[in-house]
């Protein structure tokens, strides 16, 4: 358990609160890339929202959030959301993730798809709502599923162009419209791999603030073809042997969970 709970409010500034201040989606930190004591944040001017969106070991965790255009304050320093893995507990990491999904949220819906009114931010629900004519626009979750193809001992793993150097991981995509969670699984990896896959199991979940996705992490084994790699999203894919895997993603990441649960023989057969 990591102590975070979620939670949805108006801000109301107290000083034991956590802030996490950010200026558009660039999160402020102090050179020790820790969050800055809330008094510091003064010299910002007003901010343009205060949320409450939850609380670590009791204590209230707060979005606030300055336009873009006031740049990062010379006497504070940012970092994106992975490179502070590592270096903050998960219950912390955990709170940037749902204040970095929700600082996307209000910056990417300021405007009333419906009549072009401005929205402004409910107080008893994560809702951006229009005073003109009523509509409402919710947190945008974009749900992903990543597979762990198993064939005996071996797991499928894959590079993207995008990756940092070396790094392979579990082949993933977003869900189409109308298409089961299942449906999208069997589909990226026929696209990604050229393969088929049998005996989809669950493993789990995590937010990925990237902007704003949900990866749905499962199992899966081979069922037949000829591994052939999508040239326009697959840099190289193989086979690996358990005893001779590439360089993994970080810890942190449900990738790397999904392949050391293999390793520990902790996976749903």
């Amino acid at each position: 358990m990591s102590g975070f709970v979620p939670s949805f409010g108006v801000a109301e500034g107290a000083i034991a609160s956590r802030v996490f201040p950010f200026v558009g989606t660039s999160l402020l930190l102090d050179p020790d890339l820790q969050l800055p004591d809330p008094t510091r944040l003064a010299a910002l001017g007003p901010c343009l929202e205060a949320i409450t969106i939850g609380s670590l070991d009791g204590i209230s965790c707060e979005l606030r959030l300055w336009p873009a255009h006031l740049g990062v304050p010379p006497e504070f320093t940012t970092r994106d959301y992975r490179q502070l893995w590592g270096r903050w507990p998960d219950g912390l990491h955990e709170a940037l993730a749902r204040a970095r999904q929700l600082v996307s949220w209000l910056m990417q819906h300021r405007f009333c798809g419906e009549c072009g009114g401005p929205l402004h931010t409910s107080a008893s629900e994560p809702a951006r709502e229009c005073r003109a004519c009523g509509a409402k626009a919710y947190p945008r979750i974009s749900p992903v599923c990543i597979g762990l193809i198993l064939k005996g001992d071996e797991l499928l793993l894959a590079r993207s162009p995008h990756f940092p150097p070396g790094i392979y991981s579990a082949l993933a995509g977003f869900v189409e419209a109308g298409e089961t969670v299942e449906d999208c699984l069997r589909r990226e990896i026929r696209e990604e791999a050229g393969i088929e896959i049998a005996n989809i199991r669950w493993f789990g979940s995590q937010p990925w603030p990237f902007p704003h996705s949900l990866m749905l992490g499962f199992f899966a084994d081979y069922a037949g073809g000829d591994v052939v790699a999508q040239e326009s999203e697959i840099e190289d894919i193989g086979w690996y042997p358990l005893d001779a895997l590439p360089m993994l993603p970080h810890p942190s990441t449900i990738a790397f969970q999904m392949i050391d649960a293999v390793r520990k023989g902790q996976h749903p057969r």
